[in-house]
């Protein structure tokens, strides 16, 4: 499918640079700039902060979102008592550069409301969760206030929804699951919309259930309003819970193919024996294993989506029908390379060309277009094997 907007890890000007670099110097005059934006995509780092009164649910919620259970190697200790002294962080246990802060519960003898703002530097973060477990408070509402001041984004959340709805079967009374929910939504909003935050979106949530009630719709809407400089490194951190969210990362990683073709084409390129251009089969044998790895193929990943499915992996694995996902080494790709060859190079011209300027800049019938190629194909059969895994998991989208 042809891409309909020009790569956004470049300004325009950048690439009527490279285009221009290239004409000049060759591909060896671009190669640094490829190699600085591939670098960047390793080194991007996003802070996001939970925070809320204590007992909010805030290190449940953080072990949710990075497919761990309490008990895990790693976790956020959990508890009925203040567990959370002081700022903690959390890498992404697929993306070291996704972090992950739980801020000490607000409204504590050791951390009153008056002093909490300035205490906990607020401003080093990029993207802010409030967390309540019943009401928004005033202190939620300041704090809310207070990030809007900074000009931050954030999300408000309603934990513990499934506590609520249980108290109602253990008291033996009747109720509408959707029209409870919707009463708790509405009794949230016109909250806030009374301490002058209007026209929020608040979350319903249960950490036990990440494929039930509004974790979905968070998982697949937290991308689309933090900022450009971390949008991609944040949708590849989510795990793979809906087909939605496959998509949404799917068109991240398309958009970075063209630079790990590039890559292989020109820095530390050699001939293979057979072929009759030059490939840096080590980035591409990088490029495949970044391409698994987001996508929640890799074996870690798919226990994480077994624990929260309640499925068996050997489920989960069973659908998986792609040596891609085994041992990718040079040898590996070079025999793809081998096997692929005959499709053709003019094929390979006609995808690099259907890519807004990139096309014009390195030409066609070149390794880059042959890497671009290969590099296309095994993202299709993983997407395939991912989407297969999400459907094996919880049934439909």
């Amino acid at each position: 499918m042809a891409q309909s907007s020009t790569p956004s890890f470049f300004s325009q000007e950048e690439l009527n640079k490279l285009k221009s670099d290239c004409k000049t110097g060759g591909l060896e005059a671009v190669t640094p700039v490829i190699q600085k934006k591939l670098k960047d995509l390793d080194n991007t780092e996003f802070n996001i902060v939970v925070t809320g009164e204590s007992g909010a649910g805030k290190s449940t919620f953080i072990n949710a979102l990075r497919g761990l259970q309490s008990d895990y190697e790693g976790a956020a200790e959990t508890g009925n008592t203040l567990t959370t002294m002081e700022p903690t962080g959390y890498k992404h246990p697929n993306l070291p550069n996704i972090f992950l802060w739980e801020l000490p519960g607000i409204r504590t003898k050791q951390f009153p409301a008056d002093k909490y703002m300035k205490k906990m530097q607020l401003k080093r973060y990029d993207f802010f969760i409030i967390i309540s477990r019943s009401r928004f408070t005033e202190n939620d509402v300041e704090l809310t206030k207070e990030i809007k001041r900074m000009g931050k984004n954030f999300y408000l959340i309603r934990s513990k929804i499934d506590s609520d709805l249980n108290t109602f079967e253990m008291e033996g009374r009747k109720h509408n699951t959707d029209e409870e929910l919707e009463k708790i939504r509405n009794y949230c909003v016109c909250s806030l919309k009374e301490e002058g935050i209007p026209s929020l979106t608040v979350f319903l949530i249960s950490n036990f259930k990440v494929n039930e009630f509004d974790f979905p719709a968070l998982n697949k809407s937290l991308p689309d309003i933090l900022k450009n400089s971390g949008k991609g490194v944040v949708i590849l951190s989510l795990p793979n819970t809906t087909l939605g969210i496959i998509e949404k990362k799917i068109k991240e990683l398309k958009e970075q193919i063209w630079m790990f073709a590039a890559h292989s084409g020109a820095v530390g390129a050699v001939p293979i024996p057979g072929l009759s251009f030059y490939f840096n089969v080590q980035a591409l044998v990088t490029a495949i294993i970044h391409f698994h790895q987001c996508l929640g193929l890799d074996d870690v990943s798919l226990q994480k989506l077994a624990n929260w499915a309640g499925k068996s992996v050997n489920d989960l694995k069973a659908v998986v029908k792609t040596p891609l996902v085994g041992e990718i080494n040079e040898q590996f790709v070079i025999t793809i390379l081998m096997g692929s060859i005959s499709v053709g190079i003019v094929t390979a011209e006609v995808v690099l060309d259907t890519i807004p300027n990139v096309g014009s800049i390195f030409g066609a019938g070149s390794s880059i277009s042959v890497s671009h190629k290969l590099l296309t194909d095994a993202l299709n059969e993983l997407t395939e094997n991912a989407q297969r895994v999400v459907q094996a998991a919880f049934g439909t989208d």
